[in-house]
């Protein structure tokens, strides 16, 4: 086993990335009239997950801040999924890519909450 030495080490940094790409990639097809709204919503949250595990990781020195940033995290992927049921509700995408991208983001989820229940596994001592 590798010795994790960032953030980008981590396998659930490297699921909420590659998602956060593919979220992207097929968001550029939305109409852009939603430019403003889904779109860039979408984008954001999928992106700030991997930014605030980013932070997490960076806060390891300090456990409640640790846990803060995987909470702000997991946060983020729960938004991304409510915006991939509006997605799918106006049709932007279909029911395989939806069903995809959620087990993905609950993946993602389960993954970030199982880090905040066992943080001194993580944080720096």
């Amino acid at each position: 086993m590798e010795k994790i030495r960032s953030h980008k080490d981590l396998n659930v940094y490297q699921l909420a990335f590659d998602s956060a790409l593919q979220i992207h990639q097929i968001s550029q097809s939305f109409p852009a009239e939603e430019k403003y709204a889904l779109t860039d919503q979408i984008r954001r949250c999928s992106r700030s997950v991997c930014a605030n595990m980013a932070e997490a990781w960076r806060k390891r020195k300090y456990k409640n801040h640790f846990i803060s940033k995987l909470s702000d995290s997991e946060a983020e992927a729960a938004e991304t999924q409510v915006w991939l049921d509006f997605a799918l509700a106006f049709q932007y995408i279909d029911n395989k890519t939806h069903e995809d991208l959620m087990d993905r983001y609950e993946h993602i989820i389960a993954m970030l909450i199982n880090m905040s229940h066992s943080p001194d596994n993580w944080i720096i001592k």
